[in-house]
């Protein structure tokens, strides 16, 4: 059991269910700006969308300069694709391969919110996806650990995002919530923190912004950094089923808060 401690330099939550600020996939141009949008899932858009309000970027406004090397994503979700990989099938099954669009193709690896970020961002350290499950969120704060205590990155931003689609509803087999969260961690001791406590036997409470899946623990470290930045007191955060299991993660304050 992986059991540690990571800074939080930054955090966002996108939810366009129930924060009018959010705004919702089809709408993510007026944020995002319109280049490079085009063929984009869901999910994607959402993640990018909490990605670019994390950083604090004006709207339309895309980073220019350099790629960093030393900054990696990790992203996690599970059901971020299933549209496309679902269109594709269909649309092969059909009218055969052929009339497969090669602008959707790429859109079929799980792999492709990670990597839309690091190129849309200009993030060129390692880059990887999530997909194991309702704990995913745990697992992606742990993979970035690992990437911080072996030097293979200075700073990991962290990315999840699920799209209420309705074949992604119809395949989680329960109520989905569109949503996404950004965290960008570091290892140093200072600012807001988030620890994860590993595997825990209770199940995680209800959320009040429903069920985002892949992407839940992650929103809920988000928001909960929101409330230990304010009021100073740590606060405990689940993700899980009964399926998966159950992983804790506590936020809390350190000896500096820095946003």
């Amino acid at each position: 059991m992986l059991t540690t401690t990571l800074a939080l330099r930054a955090w966002g939550a996108h939810l366009p269910e129930s924060d009018k600020a959010a705004c919702r996939p089809e709408a993510a141009a007026g944020l995002l700006g319109r280049k490079g949008l085009l063929n984009r899932d869901d999910a994607t858009r959402l993640a990018l969308c909490a990605v670019h309000r994390t950083l604090g970027l004006d709207a339309g406004e895309r980073p220019r300069g350099d790629a960093h090397a030393d900054v990696a994503v990790v992203a996690c979700g599970n059901l971020g694709n299933v549209d496309t990989v679902a269109d594709l099938a269909r649309v092969a099954t059909t009218d055969g391969v052929r009339a497969v669009s090669p602008l959707a193709a790429p859109n079929a690896s799980s792999n492709v919110i990670a990597s839309v970020i690091a190129i849309w961002f200009r993030f060129a350290g390692p880059n990887l996806m999530i997909c194991s499950g309702a704990t995913a969120s745990y697992d992606a704060l742990a993979a970035a650990a690992l990437l911080l205590r072996a030097g293979r990155a200075r700073r990991v931003v962290v990315v999840g995002a699920e799209a209420a689609t309705g074949t992604a509803t119809a395949l989680y087999g329960r109520p989905l919530t569109s949503g996404a969260a950004c965290v960008i961690v570091e290892s140093d001791p200072d600012g807001v923190q988030v620890r994860l406590n590993g595997r825990v036997a209770a199940p995680a409470a209800t959320a009040s912004w429903g069920d985002c899946y892949g992407a839940q623990g992650l929103v809920g470290v988000a928001l909960a950094a929101d409330r230990v930045s304010a009021g100073r007191f740590p606060v405990e955060v689940s993700c899980g089923d009964e399926v998966d299991g159950y992983r804790s993660l506590t936020v809390h304050p350190a000896s500096a808060v820095t946003r």
